[in-house]
């Protein structure tokens, strides 16, 4: 039987998806609490509350996206991208984020008139979601470049970082819906980034790999045809 990677994106995804917001909602309840009682800070409990309130939206965000995939490979190859112009636009937008983690980002672009078999719009999803698992998780310090090559006759998109990196056990699992090694449990973040970019990635005929090891940095390779 040929494998449905929808199919088994459905599977058990309601019961993640409630896990997931329990979280956000259980510590926004606290946060009211507290700031009703006598001495509370009602300033510092609102903006905290205010981030937790944006990690949902995220969370809800990229669930809506992942069910407009199961709509079929269509959605994601209908047509081809210059993928240069947007890596740039997508460096520039987060520029703000990275400096605020600590992080360097680069851009090595080999050819830029290299085009990939994805929408725009959802190649800039991918984009996006690549740059802020490097920024959100690589660490102060850290340097991230954004990278696109030929190699070996396929297109190469990958977002590589010299930072804290992923222990060897958490590597095959990086790209697990709601996955996170124990340094990024804590992180913001919806645990649904670089399952996003798995799928979109092999919806448009390419296949996604994670390399790294324990201080040595994390990479993360879009491969296609």
């Amino acid at each position: 039987m040929e494998r449905d990677p929808y199919r088994e994106l459905r599977i058990g995804f309601t019961a993640a998806v409630s896990h997931e917001l329990r979280t956000p909602l259980a510590r926004l309840l606290a946060l009211i609490e507290s700031a009703s009682l006598p001495g509370g800070d009602a300033a510092a409990a609102l903006e905290q509350a205010r981030g937790e309130v944006e990690l949902m939206d995220e969370l809800i965000d990229d669930i809506l996206f992942l069910s407009e995939l199961e709509t079929g490979r269509q959605v994601v190859s209908l047509g081809s991208t210059e993928v240069a112009p947007l890596i740039r636009e997508v460096v520039s937008e987060l520029s703000e984020s990275a400096e605020r983690a600590g992080v360097t980002v680069r851009v090595d672009i080999e050819d830029e008139a290299l085009e990939l078999p994805i929408r725009a719009r959802i190649l800039r999803v991918v984009l996006e979601n690549l740059l802020l698992n490097a920024i959100r998780y690589a660490g102060d310090g850290a340097t991230a470049v954004v990278s696109l090559r030929r190699e070996d006759g396929s297109h190469v998109l990958s977002v590589r970082d010299d930072g804290a990196g992923v222990e060897a056990d958490d590597l095959p699992r990086v790209f697990e819906r709601f996955y996170r090694a124990d340094r990024a449990r804590a992180s913001s973040g919806s645990g649904l980034g670089l399952a996003i970019v798995k799928h979109v990635v092999e919806a448009a005929g390419g296949r996604v790999e994670a390399h790294g090891a324990p201080s040595e940095g994390l990479e993360i390779r879009s491969v296609f045809p």
